[in-house]
């Protein structure tokens, strides 16, 4: 099966605000702390438990990929792999766990991205900082988002509901799943990219807001693909355009973003597997060679795709350099925005 196609984007938003350290990690050369000479994959010595720590509870998304993901791991590294769930701040107490754990790789993360590029922007204090105290081991799954919008509204393109939205200041709605997430700074970046005034309204979780698009208290939202998809498909909300910079193939006649004539706007989300900074090269070469493996086989590819995911596979540095872009991505998008 084809690879969502995730390009890391090297150059920089110089917008950032100096409390975020984007900018500064990368002029220090704090590329992520993993980046050093690889090793022989096979020399590095293993727990005979690892476990993988999920910052959600069970049952959501991160935690059924991670589940997904643990039995191919626990094969392909001849030892037993459990999930563990640590929820709390949007990932970031997960994150804690693994950050502060010790490096010798009995405790992994199941990073989404999120936790990684957006809660350093939005969250007033986080106890641990993603670029330096992790060490990104290998990119697994992407998505991608879909703009939907209330069936009555009489919309029918992107460029409709901005043209809407210019000449009605603030009367269209979108909803998320909270201040500073990602569906949150997505409406965020198409005001910032289109002088289109937008009204927020945060929700305790998408599914609420998506309820709410359909019954018409909301104008419209992003939202993950598979959720939306069965309504999009029963005529419950219109889809005017995903947000990724190629057409997702299970909205194969909803076109893009750019497309649509949102010029740059390429978002998305992702899960990576990271472990504690300053890891044994030889070690995260071991690890990486299991979950490239792990992911390969069609019957896995195949679950992830019923959970609205495409496998995403590459080198740590391709995790790591993901998540320097955006990180400065979010950063732009959540200017004056803090989460609580």
């Amino acid at each position: 099966m084809s690879h969502a196609r995730i390009e890391p984007t090297p150059k920089l938003l110089n917008s950032t605000p100096p409390r975020r350290r984007t900018l500064a990690l990368l002029a220090g050369g704090a590329l992520w702390p993993l980046l050093a000479p690889a090793q022989t994959a096979a020399a590095a010595a293993l727990p005979k438990v690892i476990k993988l720590i999920v910052g959600y509870p069970p049952g959501g998304p991160v935690d059924g990929a991670a589940r997904v993901l643990a039995v191919p791991l626990s094969r392909e590294l001849g030892v037993q792999v459990i999930v563990e769930n640590r929820p709390g701040a949007g990932g970031s107490m997960g994150g804690d766990v693994v950050a502060k754990a010790a490096p010798d790789g009995s405790t992994l993360f199941m990073g989404a991205s999120p936790t990684i590029t957006i809660n350093p922007n939005v969250q007033r204090k986080m106890a641990f900082d993603p670029m330096k105290d992790l060490s990104p081991i290998a990119p697994l799954v992407a998505y991608t988002n879909v703009l939907v919008v209330n069936k009555d509204l009489p919309v029918n393109s992107v460029g409709e509901l901005l043209a809407f939205a210019k000449a009605h200041p603030k009367k269209l709605s979108y909803g998320s799943a909270g201040v500073g997430s990602s569906n949150h700074l997505s409406g965020a970046l198409l005001e910032k990219m289109t002088g289109a005034p937008l009204l927020h309204v945060a929700y305790k979780g998408s599914a609420p807001a998506l309820v709410d698009v359909m019954s018409g208290t909301l104008s419209m939202m992003f939202d993950i693909i598979a959720t939306s998809r069965p309504f999009i498909e029963s005529d419950k909300v219109r889809a005017l355009a995903v947000t990724s910079r190629e057409r997702n193939r299970m909205l194969p006649g909803v076109p893009t973003m750019i497309e649509a004539g949102v010029a740059g706007f390429d978002v998305g989300g992702w899960f990576g597997l990271y472990g504690p900074a300053r890891m044994d090269p030889a070690l995260v070469a071991r690890l990486n060679e299991a979950a490239r493996k792990a992911v390969a086989s069609e019957a896995l590819a195949a679950r992830f795709l019923d959970q609205g995911y495409e496998v995403w596979t590459g080198g740590a540095e391709l995790l790591a350099a993901k998540g320097v872009s955006d990180r400065a991505l979010w950063a732009t998008a959540s200017q004056g925005i803090e989460a609580d």
